[in-house]
């Protein structure tokens, strides 16, 4: 069964200068103001479209690794995963790192890392991601 998650924008003014709020429909957990400062230069208590694919990708990672360790018999006890998305205003998005950290009785970090690696290459939001450059570092906690 197909689900579908809605969130919307209303952006005011012009992109330097203007600014916006995301509202998480779906969900109904808030609405979050964006703007071209927040995203190209310091944060200041807004979010960016970098940041919200930060917390997609984590997330996305973090269930298709537990997935994957769990169906291979070496369930995770825990799994801390950030997202690291590098945002270069005329260029776009040019990477992402993914950085894992994990608590997996009975798996040693060769089992571990490779594990990650595919989790890496098939959850759903690094596939949507394809086109950008996406690294990892994979370690036992």
């Amino acid at each position: 069964m197909a689900t579908n998650r809605i969130a919307h924008t209303v952006w005011e003014g012009e992109l330097l200068k203007g600014s916006g709020t995301v509202t998480f429909d779906s969900s109904g957990i808030g609405d979050y103001p964006v703007s071209w400062p927040s995203r190209a230069e310091q944060a200041n208590g807004k979010t960016s479209p970098e940041e919200l694919i930060a917390g997609a990708h984590s997330s996305c990672f973090s269930m298709a690794l537990s997935h994957g360790l769990t169906g291979a018999g070496t369930p995770p006890t825990r799994l801390e995963t950030k997202a690291e998305v590098t945002f270069q205003p005329g260029e776009g998005i040019t990477g992402i790192h993914l950085t894992v950290r994990g608590e997996v009785p009975g798996l040693d970090e060769e089992g571990f890392v490779a594990a990650a690696e595919d989790a890496k290459k098939n959850c759903p939001v690094s596939q949507a991601l394809t086109g950008t450059t996406i690294t990892l570092s994979a370690e036992l906690a």
